[in-house]
């Protein structure tokens, strides 16, 4: 069964940072598309980052400003996503989601476009 566990997320002040973990089991593809998605109250599933399998190519969130970056670790089978500067519309909670056999990179943002999720993790940026 694929598995996708995220770690990391907390309660932090506007300015701090966090580091999101996102360890995945349980599938070996050769090329895919795995990254984080945030839904805060009442909002819609966005995308905020993701980074490819195959050549590490990555992929933000207009939002994101440059304060946060994505990462990989293959040896470990694992997914980081770096979050400096945080804001207060930060807040949600954080899924990391595959999407197994990509597609154009024009839909890789979307969460319609990935097939396994994560639970997710809470992330609180308090004012």
């Amino acid at each position: 069964e694929v598995q996708l566990v995220e770690s990391g997320g907390g309660l932090v002040q506007t300015g701090g940072s966090l580091r999101l973990s996102c360890a995945a089991s349980g599938f070996t593809f050769d090329d895919y598309i795995i990254g984080w998605f945030r839904q805060a109250p009442g909002k819609e599933r966005e995308g905020v980052a993701c980074i490819s399998s195959r050549d590490g190519s990555t992929y933000y969130a207009d939002f994101v400003k440059g304060r946060f970056t994505i990462s990989r670790d293959n040896a470990k089978n694992t997914v980081y996503l770096q979050m400096n500067s945080l804001e207060p519309d930060d807040t949600a909670v954080y899924y990391c989601a595959v999407e197994a056999r990509p597609l154009l990179p024009v839909v890789h943002m979307y969460a319609r476009a990935h097939d396994y999720w994560g639970r997710g993790t809470q992330v609180t940026v308090s004012s």
